[in-house]
Protein backbone atom coordinates (compact mmCIF):
# COMPACT_ATOMS: atom_id res chain seq x y z
CA UNK A 1 0.00 0.00 0.00
CA UNK A 2 2.39 2.77 -1.16
CA UNK A 3 -0.43 5.32 -1.39
CA UNK A 4 -3.73 5.71 0.45
CA UNK A 5 -6.20 8.47 1.37
CA UNK A 6 -5.10 10.69 4.24
CA UNK A 7 -8.15 9.80 6.33
CA UNK A 8 -7.31 6.09 6.08
CA UNK A 9 -3.68 6.53 7.13
CA UNK A 10 -4.75 8.87 9.94
CA UNK A 11 -7.17 6.20 11.19
CA UNK A 12 -4.50 3.49 11.08
CA UNK A 13 -2.10 5.76 12.97
CA UNK A 14 -4.67 6.44 15.69
CA UNK A 15 -5.51 2.76 16.12
CA UNK A 16 -2.05 1.22 16.13
CA UNK A 17 0.76 3.75 16.57
CA UNK A 18 -0.12 4.82 20.15
CA UNK A 19 0.67 1.22 21.16
CA UNK A 20 4.17 1.46 19.71
CA UNK A 21 7.08 3.61 20.96
CA UNK A 22 8.76 6.18 18.74
CA UNK A 23 12.31 5.84 17.48
CA UNK A 24 14.77 8.73 17.48
CA UNK A 25 17.48 9.55 14.97
CA UNK A 26 20.81 9.50 16.83
CA UNK A 27 23.17 9.67 13.86
CA UNK A 28 23.18 10.24 10.10
CA UNK A 29 25.95 9.80 7.54
CA UNK A 30 25.78 10.78 3.88
CA UNK A 31 27.77 7.97 2.27
CA UNK A 32 27.38 9.71 -1.10
CA UNK A 33 25.05 12.19 -2.76
CA UNK A 34 22.58 9.39 -3.30
CA UNK A 35 22.94 7.14 -0.24
CA UNK A 36 22.34 8.00 3.42
CA UNK A 37 22.82 5.89 6.53
CA UNK A 38 20.48 6.63 9.43
CA UNK A 39 20.79 5.19 12.94
CA UNK A 40 17.73 5.07 15.16
CA UNK A 41 17.41 4.51 18.90
CA UNK A 42 14.26 2.93 20.28
CA UNK A 43 12.64 0.05 22.12
CA UNK A 44 12.97 -2.84 19.68
CA UNK A 45 12.92 -5.63 22.27
CA UNK A 46 9.63 -7.03 20.97
CA UNK A 47 10.97 -7.30 17.42
CA UNK A 48 12.72 -10.35 15.97
CA UNK A 49 15.31 -8.99 13.54
CA UNK A 50 16.33 -11.22 10.65
CA UNK A 51 18.14 -10.51 7.37
CA UNK A 52 15.63 -8.70 5.20
CA UNK A 53 13.39 -7.45 8.02
CA UNK A 54 11.53 -4.36 6.87
CA UNK A 55 9.32 -1.59 8.18
CA UNK A 56 6.60 0.49 6.53
CA UNK A 57 7.07 4.20 7.24
CA UNK A 58 4.61 6.98 6.51
CA UNK A 59 6.56 9.58 4.55
CA UNK A 60 3.73 12.03 3.79
CA UNK A 61 0.01 12.52 4.41
CA UNK A 62 -0.84 9.95 1.74
CA UNK A 63 2.37 7.98 1.08
CA UNK A 64 3.97 4.94 2.71
CA UNK A 65 7.34 3.50 1.80
CA UNK A 66 8.94 0.23 2.85
CA UNK A 67 12.49 0.27 4.21
CA UNK A 68 14.72 -2.69 5.01
CA UNK A 69 16.67 -2.55 8.25
CA UNK A 70 20.36 -2.76 7.40
CA UNK A 71 21.36 -3.64 10.96
CA UNK A 72 19.68 -4.06 14.31
CA UNK A 73 20.80 -4.67 17.87
CA UNK A 74 17.45 -5.06 19.59
CA UNK A 75 18.97 -5.36 23.08
CA UNK A 76 20.88 -2.10 22.66
CA UNK A 77 17.88 -0.48 20.99
CA UNK A 78 19.70 0.38 17.76
CA UNK A 79 18.52 0.03 14.18
CA UNK A 80 20.22 1.26 11.00
CA UNK A 81 18.68 2.07 7.65
CA UNK A 82 20.65 2.63 4.44
CA UNK A 83 18.40 4.59 2.08
CA UNK A 84 18.61 5.71 -1.53
CA UNK A 85 18.00 9.44 -2.07
CA UNK A 86 16.82 9.67 -5.65
CA UNK A 87 15.12 12.77 -7.00
CA UNK A 88 12.39 14.81 -5.37
CA UNK A 89 10.02 12.04 -4.34
CA UNK A 90 8.12 11.61 -1.05
CA UNK A 91 10.33 8.84 0.34
CA UNK A 92 13.59 10.48 -0.67
CA UNK A 93 12.50 13.90 0.60
CA UNK A 94 11.41 12.42 3.93
CA UNK A 95 14.63 10.48 4.51
CA UNK A 96 16.77 13.37 3.26
CA UNK A 97 15.18 15.62 5.87
CA UNK A 98 15.74 13.31 8.86
CA UNK A 99 18.46 14.61 11.18
CA UNK A 100 19.75 13.86 14.66
CA UNK A 101 17.03 14.36 17.27
CA UNK A 102 14.08 13.76 14.95
CA UNK A 103 11.55 11.22 16.19
CA UNK A 104 9.34 9.08 13.99
CA UNK A 105 6.69 6.45 14.56
CA UNK A 106 7.71 2.81 14.66
CA UNK A 107 5.67 0.32 12.69
CA UNK A 108 5.73 -3.46 12.98
CA UNK A 109 9.00 -5.02 11.81
CA UNK A 110 8.08 -7.62 9.20
CA UNK A 111 10.23 -10.53 8.08
CA UNK A 112 10.80 -12.12 4.70
CA UNK A 113 12.97 -15.21 4.45
CA UNK A 114 16.17 -14.56 2.52
CA UNK A 115 18.61 -16.53 4.63
CA UNK A 116 18.87 -20.30 5.06
CA UNK A 117 21.76 -21.51 7.26
CA UNK A 118 21.86 -24.85 5.42
CA UNK A 119 22.88 -23.17 2.14
CA UNK A 120 26.66 -22.89 1.80
CA UNK A 121 26.89 -20.23 -0.92
CA UNK A 122 25.06 -17.00 -1.72
CA UNK A 123 25.05 -14.72 -4.77
CA UNK A 124 23.39 -11.31 -4.49
CA UNK A 125 22.38 -8.86 -7.23
CA UNK A 126 21.05 -5.41 -6.37
CA UNK A 127 21.23 -1.64 -6.75
CA UNK A 128 21.15 1.28 -4.29
CA UNK A 129 17.66 0.35 -3.11
CA UNK A 130 18.93 -3.12 -2.14
CA UNK A 131 22.02 -2.03 -0.19
CA UNK A 132 20.20 -2.31 3.14
CA UNK A 133 19.15 -5.88 2.36
CA UNK A 134 22.74 -6.75 1.45
CA UNK A 135 23.95 -5.11 4.68
CA UNK A 136 21.53 -7.21 6.72
CA UNK A 137 22.85 -10.39 5.11
CA UNK A 138 26.59 -9.68 5.30
CA UNK A 139 27.17 -10.21 9.07
CA UNK A 140 25.35 -13.53 9.20
CA UNK A 141 27.09 -14.80 6.06
CA UNK A 142 30.49 -13.98 7.56
CA UNK A 143 29.67 -15.25 11.04
CA UNK A 144 28.45 -18.62 9.76
CA UNK A 145 31.25 -19.14 7.25
CA UNK A 146 29.27 -18.97 4.00
CA UNK A 147 30.86 -18.25 0.64
CA UNK A 148 29.27 -15.25 -1.04
CA UNK A 149 29.45 -12.80 -3.92
CA UNK A 150 27.73 -9.41 -4.13
CA UNK A 151 27.05 -7.67 -7.45
CA UNK A 152 25.91 -4.05 -7.25
CA UNK A 153 24.51 -1.98 -10.11
CA UNK A 154 25.19 1.61 -9.00
CA UNK A 155 25.20 5.16 -10.29
CA UNK A 156 28.70 6.64 -10.64
CA UNK A 157 28.25 8.85 -7.58
CA UNK A 158 27.56 5.79 -5.42
CA UNK A 159 30.30 3.38 -6.53
CA UNK A 160 32.36 3.88 -3.35
CA UNK A 161 29.45 3.09 -1.02
CA UNK A 162 29.99 -0.70 -0.73
CA UNK A 163 33.53 -0.12 0.54
CA UNK A 164 32.25 2.43 3.07
CA UNK A 165 29.77 -0.20 4.26
CA UNK A 166 32.62 -2.73 4.71
CA UNK A 167 31.51 -5.15 2.01
CA UNK A 168 33.87 -7.87 0.83
CA UNK A 169 33.72 -10.08 -2.25
CA UNK A 170 31.75 -7.55 -4.24
CA UNK A 171 31.69 -6.26 -7.81
CA UNK A 172 30.30 -2.88 -8.85
CA UNK A 173 28.94 -2.36 -12.35
CA UNK A 174 27.62 0.87 -13.84
CA UNK A 175 24.01 1.45 -14.75
CA UNK A 176 24.63 1.02 -18.45
CA UNK A 177 22.32 -1.94 -18.81
CA UNK A 178 24.80 -4.64 -17.77
CA UNK A 179 22.28 -6.28 -15.46
CA UNK A 180 19.83 -6.37 -18.36
CA UNK A 181 22.34 -7.68 -20.92
CA UNK A 182 22.01 -11.50 -21.30
CA UNK A 183 25.45 -11.88 -22.89
CA UNK A 184 27.22 -9.96 -20.12
CA UNK A 185 25.32 -11.85 -17.44
CA UNK A 186 26.08 -15.23 -19.01
CA UNK A 187 29.82 -14.43 -19.07
CA UNK A 188 30.01 -13.57 -15.38
CA UNK A 189 32.81 -15.55 -13.65
CA UNK A 190 30.45 -16.76 -10.94
CA UNK A 191 28.52 -18.68 -13.60
CA UNK A 192 31.45 -20.01 -15.61
CA UNK A 193 32.97 -22.64 -13.33
CA UNK A 194 29.80 -24.36 -12.16
CA UNK A 195 30.96 -24.08 -8.55
CA UNK A 196 28.16 -21.63 -7.74
CA UNK A 197 25.26 -23.33 -9.51
CA UNK A 198 23.87 -24.64 -6.22
CA UNK A 199 24.14 -21.27 -4.48
CA UNK A 200 21.14 -19.32 -3.25
CA UNK A 201 20.62 -16.38 -5.63
CA UNK A 202 19.00 -13.21 -4.30
CA UNK A 203 17.86 -10.55 -6.78
CA UNK A 204 16.54 -7.18 -5.60
CA UNK A 205 16.14 -3.59 -6.72
CA UNK A 206 15.31 -2.49 -10.28
CA UNK A 207 12.45 -4.68 -11.49
CA UNK A 208 13.75 -4.73 -15.08
CA UNK A 209 17.16 -5.93 -13.92
CA UNK A 210 15.61 -8.51 -11.59
CA UNK A 211 13.51 -9.94 -14.44
CA UNK A 212 16.48 -10.05 -16.84
CA UNK A 213 18.74 -11.83 -14.35
CA UNK A 214 16.01 -14.29 -13.35
CA UNK A 215 15.37 -15.12 -17.01
CA UNK A 216 19.08 -15.67 -17.64
CA UNK A 217 19.48 -17.92 -14.58
CA UNK A 218 16.46 -20.07 -15.36
CA UNK A 219 17.59 -23.60 -16.11
CA UNK A 220 21.24 -22.81 -15.33
CA UNK A 221 21.25 -23.07 -11.55
CA UNK A 222 20.04 -25.70 -9.11
CA UNK A 223 19.94 -23.47 -6.04
CA UNK A 224 17.06 -21.38 -4.72
CA UNK A 225 16.29 -18.10 -6.45
CA UNK A 226 14.59 -15.27 -4.55
CA UNK A 227 13.55 -12.22 -6.59
CA UNK A 228 12.05 -8.97 -5.32
CA UNK A 229 11.65 -5.92 -7.54
CA UNK A 230 11.65 -2.77 -5.41
CA UNK A 231 10.95 -0.22 -8.11
CA UNK A 232 10.06 0.15 -11.77
CA UNK A 233 10.85 3.21 -13.85
CA UNK A 234 7.70 5.20 -14.51
CA UNK A 235 5.74 3.49 -11.72
CA UNK A 236 5.41 5.38 -8.44
CA UNK A 237 5.70 3.68 -5.09
CA UNK A 238 6.40 0.11 -6.18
Amino acid sequence: MPKAPKWLLDTVDKLFLPKLPKMEVIDTVNLSQGVKKIRFKGDFTKFAFKPGSHMDIRVSDTEIRRYTAAYSDTKAGIMDFVVHLHGRYPGSDYMRGLEKGHKINISILKNQKYYDPSVSKYVFFGDETALALACSLLPVLEKNGHEYQFYFELDKENTAVPELLNFKNYTVVSKDGFFQNPEWLADMPVLQTGNWNNASFILAGNTKSVKAIRKMLKGKISGKLTAHGYWLEGKEGL
